[in-house]
């Protein structure tokens, strides 16, 4: 692996891996990330990186589903690895405009595939990222495996489920080097800020209406974005060709709960008497379509294969996440006000 194309490097977890892998990971070689930069893409977010590492870092500006430009990419630098992170991902916006994630997690996929294939043997291995999501709603008890039946219940979770079987068939058809990871719900450092936890800590934060679904009895479990960029990194250099592996925080909790915690750290931090408690603030909201209850993840094929474990319990992982956008307001301000996409189009065009 010299020269790793990661696509939906300027997202919330892509952006975290590219760090990741230039400052952390012990890798040599060069990283080049394709993002067509929608409005959860936000390359200011690894601009220090681009100033650190001018010849080992490049940003391609373009979309999965132009396959003209994405031949261009592999031609240019001889990508001989692939990342794929890039996908719509919110579930509230599947559900609104299902097209886009039709179009960029299925088609998207596909055209990244159909580029990697025409390698032939100059391919090291292709990565495909995806979620816990395509197996569907868990009951009171058990756990996802890698053998848990796909079940997705939302346009978004149908995308991926499509996604990751059509990975699976081009490394079962074609000999395609291609490896799976299903991770459960991400947080940490540079997620936007539309998503659970972050929107909590920023709403929080500024005394603000907490949205809570339903009674917030859905279970998710957490997984520190730091965490993930790990396992994924791990399962690229030693993971078994043509293996699927989940990867999970083993912290199941209530969404409520996850609310309460971030409530009573930021009374901690923040102790604005005008604001505590700040669990006052927790507004329940009409529930969405098709809200899965439970998820959770057995991770026990990569803690046994790839000897990986999860650093961060949700206590040390939230702490950092909110210390992170405490300090971090300058990029909320811009992200919230949309003055990161003018910077977008200073430097990038468009």
């Amino acid at each position: 692996m010299q020269n790793i194309l990661v696509t939906g490097g300027c997202g919330f977890i892509g952006s975290n891996f590219i760090r990741y892998l230039l400052s952390d990971a012990g890798f040599p070689g060069r990283v080049v990330n394709l993002d067509k930069l929608t409005y959860a893409g936000n390359p200011e977010s690894l601009a220090d990186v681009e100033q650190r590492h001018p010849d080992r870092y490049t940003f391609v500006r373009a979309d999965i589903c132009d396959r003209e430009a994405v031949r261009d990419t592999f031609r240019r630098f001889a990508i001989d690895t692939v990342c794929h992170f890039a996908a719509e991902s919110h579930v509230d916006r599947s559900i609104v405009a299902p097209d886009a994630f039709i179009r960029t997690n299925v088609e998207g996929t596909f055209i990244l595939l159909e580029t990697a294939r025409e390698q032939g043997g100059g391919l090291t291995l292709f990565h495909h990222v995806s979620t816990d999501e395509v197996y569907g709603s868990l009951g009171p008890e058990g756990r996802f495996t890698e053998e848990t039946a796909y079940r997705p219940n939302s346009p978004y979770s149908a995308s991926k489920a499509a996604s990751d079987h059509l990975v699976r068939a081009y490394g079962q058809t074609y000999g395609l080097p291609v490896t799976i990871s299903n991770c459960s719900n991400n947080y940490g450092p540079y997620q936007f800020p539309e998503k659970l936890i972050p929107l909590m800590i920023l709403h929080a934060a500024e005394g603000k209406p907490l949205p809570v679904y339903g009674q917030g009895l859905n279970i998710r479990d957490w997984l520190y974005v730091g965490d993930h960029c790990r396992a994924v990194w791990l399962i690229m250099q030693k993971g078994r060709r043509g293996a699927v592996y989940n990867v999970g925080g083993r912290c199941e909790m209530a969404n409520i709960d996850t609310v309460h915690q971030i409530c009573d750290r930021l009374d901690e931090v923040l102790p604005d008497a005008r604001l505590r408690p700040r669990r006052k603030l927790i507004t329940f909201v009409k529930d969405r379509p098709g809200h899965d209850l439970r998820y959770a993840i057995d991770c026990s094929t990569i803690e046994k294969e790839l000897g990986w474990t999860p650093r961060e319990t949700f206590a040390s992982g939230l702490r950092r996440t909110i210390d992170w956008y405490l300090s971090h307001r300058a990029w909320v301000e811009r992200v919230r006000s949309g003055e990161y996409q003018r910077w977008v189009a200073q430097h990038y065009g468009g």
